[in-house]
């Protein structure tokens, strides 16, 4: 194994895997610095989950290596993995994952209570970001109570409450109607850059990619130098935007 740049805080190198005999990815290598917002771009079904469940310790890539902050992931044992994931990382998925038996709050503070912290502490955090995300007077609804655009902000808030290093988000606001994406998105990418937090974003909008500091095309399981996203504002995806790296 050859050690990472100490500049990244996110290394892969050749990643390969498979889902079922398909391939997911081909061989992709990147490296990802600190604080940066880099956007995983390209179509449905060109590998980004799969990349981002591989950098984020979910998947064990059949072959290849990732590294954070210069220790190898791919190495760990699950319950590593399972810690690092908890103590360092914040996940968005595309629904929202929320636990139907805990209120607004507690969901949000869910990462903090994990770690250890005191129910006040932990109520205190999770308000601030709830606050932030304009959702604080839902804080004691559960989950079946809420719109769908009002949980996805709990799922933004749950990632950013405990201050992680990195956060993935995989098509974090694609249930979202155009308002609340751009709320939502505003506070992501100005938590994390006033909070020097790393976001690896996958995305198939042109506009949301627009957002980040650099931005990876992705097609069919491969880095490409570019890639064709359908234009946001039209419903019928027929103008599109072609990004670069």
């Amino acid at each position: 194994m050859v050690a990472p740049p100490d500049n990244d805080v996110i290394w892969a190198r050749s990643l390969q895997h498979s889902h079922n005999g398909s391939p997911a990815l081909g061989g992709v290598s990147l490296g990802i610095r600190e604080g940066e917002i880099l956007s995983v771009t390209g179509p449905r079904g060109s590998g980004k989950t799969t990349l981002l469940h591989c950098l984020s310790g979910q998947l064990v890539p059949e072959r290849g290596e990732v590294w954070f902050n210069s220790v190898p992931v791919h190495t760990m044992g699950p319950r590593l993995r399972e810690r690092l994931r908890r103590d360092k990382f914040g996940w968005i998925a595309p629904e929202p994952q929320l636990v139907p038996e805990l209120n607004t709050w507690e969901n949000t503070a869910l990462p903090l209570l994990l770690r250890g912290a005191s129910h006040r502490e932990a109520k205190k955090a999770a308000m601030e970001w709830l606050e932030r995300l304009d959702i604080g007077m839902c804080a004691k609804q559960r989950p079946h109570t809420l719109q769908q655009s009002q949980r996805q902000r709990i799922s933004v808030a749950r990632a950013l409450v405990a201050g992680p290093s990195v956060i993935f988000a995989d098509e974090p606001t694609a249930t979202l109607h155009r308002t609340d994406r751009a709320h939502v998105l505003r506070t992501l990418t100005s938590a994390a850059r006033s909070h020097g937090i790393t976001v690896v974003l996958a995305t198939h909008d042109a506009e949301i990619a627009g957002l980040a500091d650099r931005v990876v095309p992705m097609l069919d399981g491969r880095r490409v130098s570019t890639v064709a996203l359908p234009a946001e504002s039209d419903p019928e995806g027929r103008a599109a935007c072609s990004l670069s790296v």
